[in-house]
């Protein structure tokens, strides 16, 4: 590969619920043109491959290369062999739907369609944080908790391609309920439980200058509010909040560690930004909960590609072809 137009290029997608981001991405990781299409309120999914494809044509047309074709990541449970999207539970009028045979149809070109969380650990262990591993665990940290695993490195998807949901591992055996268990990590450090936790604090009467940030109505309260609460004001609320929710990953990590002894844990997502109030005591916490045989060899990393995760991974399912 000797010239920028011998590289090859490939189209990821990046699906979500009211909108798509899709972009240009050559082989070593770059990304060459963005689009953006607004999906709310399409009528039909034939209507939603309408946008796609022109957009698709969009991004193809600006390729150096050959374009080896599309791939898709999207949020819910897939069969990555078939191509075909169970549910996304988040998505009215997505399920049970063939979406490669849909696309390839449409586009002409190979498809391969991926949990998005899956699309994210491809992306970051190809081109991001993890490229230096073979075995690792990548975690993302939001509204909920997502995980993918690589082993040999290779995307781990399991016996029916649902492999890696990290944030429905038990890390308390009579824990919170939900649909996916009992005691999922979710429950405790996904945003909604841990501003509960801030604003329970504060109705107790505990003093702190989130109270301040947000003006007296805890409804205001969000976890980027925590987060400056905790850099900037050193707040010890937000402090102890980051040290729970450490707690509660380490959990976590520490028994994936001792299942598949990863070289490193990446942790993306939002929340993920806090940096050293979530991972100096991350590290502390993990390192008390596993031998050393284990912890002296085990890194946690910062997720490098951030809002590009998505589409950067979903184009490594085309490139990898």
């Amino acid at each position: 590969m000797s010239t920028n137009e011998q590289l090859r290029f490939g189209v990821g997608v990046d699906f979500g619920g009211t909108s798509v981001k899709m972009a240009l991405v050559d082989e070593k990781g770059v990304i060459r043109a963005r689009e953006r299409v607004a999906t709310r309120d399409l009528p039909s999914r034939a209507a939603w491959l309408d946008v796609i494809s022109a957009a698709y044509e969009q991004l193809a047309a600006q390729a150096s290369g050959p374009v080896s074709g599309v791939g898709v990541g999207v949020p819910g449970f897939v069969d990555y062999d078939r191509g075909f999207i169970y549910d996304l539970p988040n998505v009215p009028g997505w399920t049970a739907v063939p979406l490669v045979e849909l696309m390839e149809g449409r586009l002409k070109v190979p498809v391969r369609v991926d949990n998005d969380v899956n699309v994210m650990t491809l992306g970051e262990c190809t081109y991001g944080a993890g490229r230096a591993y073979q075995h690792a665990i990548f975690v993302t940290l939001g509204t909920g908790v997502g995980g993918g695993v690589l082993i040999n490195n290779q995307l781990y998807r399991g016996a029916y391609h649902m492999a890696g949901e990290m944030g429905h591992v038990s890390i308390d055996r009579l824990g919170i309920k939900s649909p996916q268990g009992q005691g999922g990590l979710e429950q405790y450090v996904g945003n909604a439980r841990l501003v509960a936790r801030v604003v329970k604090e504060l109705e107790a009467g505990r003093a702190s200058v989130i109270r301040t940030r947000c003006e007296g109505d805890l409804s205001r309260i969000t976890m980027e509010m925590v987060n400056y609460s905790a850099n900037q004001d050193a707040d010890p609320l937000a402090l102890e909040i980051y040290d729970y929710m450490a707690d509660c990953l380490a959990c976590a990590f520490a028994s994936a560690t001792y299942l598949l002894q990863p070289q490193a844990f990446i942790v993306g997502g939002g929340v993920a930004s806090a940096g050293a109030v979530l991972f100096d005591p991350l590290r502390k916490h993990l390192r008390e909960r596993l031998s050393p045989f284990f912890a002296d060899r085990l890194e946690i990393k910062l997720a490098a590609l951030g809002n590009d995760a998505g589409v950067i991974g979903a184009a490594t399912l085309a490139l990898a072809r």
